[in-house]
Formats: structure tokens, C-alpha cells, sequence
């Protein structure tokens, strides 16, 4: 069973995810409104990925015979003055993510919460990937200030094709989708 602190936490870190994901789907709406479709896109995709994690989270609990909350969450920031600040709001927002799970291994090993400091580490490892595509992404929309084409083709070319799933995630409740 996981430790109860770990339980606690990790029901902070499902608000966390789908606060993500409604952010994520704001700036998303942002590029599609400034006609951006590829940025749009990768955002879509970005807060279906972040509801994905919530719910492999709330699969992790009820698996664990653990009650899943799911709460309300604060709303998103709308607006933005240019197509760099959406992308750097994504950036601090996966720094301050990692900084939760890393919070959550913590408690885990604290509590000898064996089991769940292993379902935890690969939300560590996502974390790394997540922070470098939100870096890259900023430093090409920096440079794409002046001609938002250039980040539509970095993104063309460098996210152009989907991603194949990773055979080591946790299992989400309802399945992704």
C-alpha cells in the first residue's frame, strides 16, 4: 500500500496535471486564434498529454485500492503579449512540474514507499524530456519573434511526426486517448 503522505500527495499532483492541461489548451487557443496552426497543434497535443498523466496517476491510486480525488483546479491564463510569452509561461510551468514530482519521489522514499517511488520514476524522466522541448521551443520562438513562420517550421520539421507511445508508461485510467 502506498504511504499516506504519498497518497496525499500525489492527489495534489492530479490537480497539478490537469492545471497543466487547461493551461496548455489556453495557449493552444492563443496560436489558433493568431492562425499558428502547427504551435496550436503541439499545445493540443501537449494538454492531452498532461490530462494522460493525471490520469495515470488516478489509475496508480485505484489500483493501490486508494481513493482518487479529483478536484477542482484554478483557471488558466489567457492572453498573451506575443508568441514568445505563452511559451516561456509552458517552460516555468514544467520547471515548477518537476519540481512537484520531485516532491513526490521524495516522499515515497521517505516513507520506504517502495512501489511508489518506482511508478514515480518515469514521470522523472518525462520531466527531463518535457523541460528540454519547452527550452528548445522557447529559444526558436525568441528567434521567430519577428516572423512566427520560423517556429511553425521548426516545428514541422523537429515535431512533425507523432510520437510513437512509450512501452514503459504507467497505464492511464479510461486508457489515452
Amino acid at each position: 500500500m502506498p504511504a499516506p503522505a504519498f497518497v496525499a500527495k500525489l492527489n495534489e499532483q492530479i490537480a497539478n496535471e490537469f492545471a497543466a492541461s487547461q493551461q496548455y489548451i489556453a495557449v493552444a487557443i492563443y496560436y489558433d486564434d493568431e492562425t499558428l496552426p502547427r504551435l496550436a497543434s503541439f499545445f493540443y497535443s501537449q494538454a492531452i498529454e498532461e490530462r494522460n498523466h493525471a490520469m495515470m496517476m488516478v489509475k496508480y491510486l485505484l489500483d493501490a485500492d486508494e481513493e482518487a480525488v479529483i478536484p477542482a483546479v484554478a483557471g488558466p491564463r489567457n492572453g498573451f503579449a506575443d508568441i514568445v510569452e505563452p511559451v516561456a509561461v509552458a517552460l516555468a510551468q514544467e520547471r515548477k512540474v518537476t519540481s512537484q514530482i520531485e516532491g513526490l519521489a521524495k516522499v515515497a522514499r521517505e516513507n520506504g514507499d517502495f512501489q511508489s517511488e518506482q511508478f514515480i520514476q518515469w514521470f522523472l524522466k518525462e520531466q527531463v524530456e518535457e523541460v528540454a522541448t519547452m527550452s528548445d521551443l522557447l529559444r526558436t520562438v525568441e528567434r521567430s519573434r519577428q516572423n512566427p513562420m520560423w517556429a511553425e517550421e521548426y516545428l514541422a520539421r523537429e515535431h512533425g511526426t507523432p510520437e510513437s507511445e512509450d512501452p514503459t508508461a504507467p497505464t492511464a485510467a479510461g486508457g489515452t486517448l
